[in-house]
Order: structure tokens, then sequence, then C-alpha cells
């Protein structure tokens, strides 16, 4: 899981994940970068997949696939807790 073209959404200010998408195509020379989230990172991994496409790198990359999905893990209290995931695969043209 832990792929080198991969981001992981989290807490970190919005544009350093933008940054950090457009720096794997540009200089890491990535053919496709996954943006991974889950629970409420859902809604900034769109944004951040989008402002990358669209904003960064528009007319280069493109989205190749989104995968949704539900992983269960355990919380700090020590109770099974399910969250939703999602990984956003864009790739170049």
């Amino acid at each position: 899981m832990g792929d080198d073209n991969s981001v992981f959404i989290g807490n970190k200010p919005f544009m350093n994940y933008v940054t950090g998408v457009v720096m794997q195509f540009t200089t890491k020379n990535a053919n496709e970068v996954i943006i991974k989230a889950r629970g409420k990172f859902i809604a900034r991994a769109v944004d951040v997949a989008e402002v990358a496409a669209k904003r960064f790198l528009e007319e280069t990359v493109e989205v190749k696939d989104i995968k949704i999905g539900s992983e269960e893990f355990e919380n700090k209290e020590g109770k099974q807790v399910r969250v939703s995931i999602i990984e956003i695969t864009l790739k170049k043209k």
C-alpha cells in the first residue's frame, strides 16, 4: 500500500497535497499518481485531484480511475469502526 506514487490526504494545508501531486508528475516523472483518503478527508481528496488536474496540470493529466470502498479498523477506544475510503488515480494523457 505504500506505493511511491501515492499521496495520502490528511490534516496538512490543502496546497501541500496539490504540490505533492504536481511534484510526482513533474520531478519524479510518474505516469500515474494515486490520491488516497478516508473518512472526512474524502472531499479534500476530490478537491486536490481537481485542482491538480484542472489548474496546475491542465491538458497533461486526467482522471484514470476512482475506487471507493470501506475499511474496518480499531479506534482509540478499542471499538471496531468502518470508514469510507477513496482512491483517485490520475494519469498522464
